[in-house]
């Protein structure tokens, strides 16, 4: 089956064909698009004769939703955080719905839009909020004690040279662009085989830091459980291993029964929440990563909600956490 991508802007969705394929929209349901960014989900579910509510918190992407919405009567646009997206759509008049779409971390848009910060591709002020809320990257950057900066490039950025960055940023700052953080990361890491940019991951992990994104993971996907209808279906679509962990490690729990062990065995097996959809992660095809490289690091992950109660959520055992010292609130 094909679907018809009308986005209201130039965005590839990653993983088109996948995620509509585990997602299922059928005429007259109700999909949740927890991540609109550019609208590529959101154009192809419409397009199956679903309705859609297309969550996003960045102003931009909202006034591209509602520029959509003004063609497709069948969306709803909600602007908020898709860790709260089930009181959204409650606030949209919807007690549950059949199916939910979460596309993880930065959108291409956000990586294009220069002057946002999120790239180190342009020279642009330090801020990388996804929102416009709270304090952005330089005030971390500027801000952070050196034990918290190299905590958050090893936690949220897998920076080997973390300690040597934090060292660097704290011997140099005040920091102000991303061109002024770039140069230093190209000075204190050395670039890789693979050809990853030496900035890439200490950018990952300001962001990450930034937009709270890895609590909001998780809180997405445990409001996912409460809103999803019986027989809901669940996709998220990752892009680096920490997103991944988490999403595996919640479908994981809520996925398996607990039988107990041999020496006390439950005599009844209650239900798990979820059954899984994949049985592993699906990767993109070589075909899109041809023509879309940032589709090479995705994995979806997917599952469909049962009759069983919900599993209570435990941030805790889910994200790592990562505490710095001097950060304005």
């Amino acid at each position: 089956m094909t679907w018809e991508v009308v986005p209201p802007g130039a965005h590839t969705p990653v993983m088109l064909r996948e995620v509509m394929e585990t997602l299922a929209p059928r005429p007259g349901e109700v999909i949740v698009d927890g991540t609109f960014g550019g609208g590529g989900y959101t154009s192809a579910i419409l397009s199956s004769g679903a309705s859609v509510i297309a969550i996003d918190r960045d102003p931009a992407a909202i006034v591209r939703a509602h520029a959509l919405a003004a063609e497709a009567p069948g969306l709803t646009v909600a602007e908020g955080r898709f860790g709260a997206l089930d009181t959204l759509v409650r606030a949209a008049g919807h007690d549950a719905v059949d199916g939910i779409v979460l596309d993880i971390g930065v959108s291409s848009f956000q990586l294009d839009e220069g002057d946002r910060g999120f790239s180190f591709r342009f020279d642009a002020p330090l801020d990388m909020r996804m929102g416009g809320e709270g304090p952005n990257a330089a005030d971390i950057v500027n801000n952070a004690d050196e034990n918290g900066l190299a905590h958050l490039f090893r936690t949220y950025g897998e920076e080997r040279r973390a300690g040597a960055l934090a060292r660097a940023i704290v011997a140099d700052r005040p920091f102000h662009t991303t061109k002024e953080l770039a140069g230093l990361c190209e000075r204190v890491i050395r670039a890789s085989r693979d050809g990853i940019h030496p900035a890439t991951r200490a950018f990952q992990a300001l962001r990450i830091a930034v937009n709270d994104e890895l609590t909001e993971l998780a809180n997405a996907l445990g409001a996912a459980q409460a809103i999803l209808r019986e027989g809901g279906r669940l996709v998220v679509v990752s892009f680096h291993s920490l997103e991944d962990r988490i999403v595996k490690r919640f479908l994981a729990e809520r996925t398996k029964v607990q039988a107990g062990s041999r020496h006390a065995p439950v005599a009844n097996p209650a239900e798990p929440p979820f059954a899984a959809i994949t049985r592993k992660a699906l990767l993109p095809a070589e075909d899109e990563t041809r023509v879309n490289p940032r589709a090479r690091s995705a994995k979806l992950r997917a599952a469909v909600r049962t009759g069983a109660p919900a599993i209570a959520l435990d941030i805790g055992t889910l994200v790592p956490a990562v505490r710095m010292k001097g950060i304005p609130t």
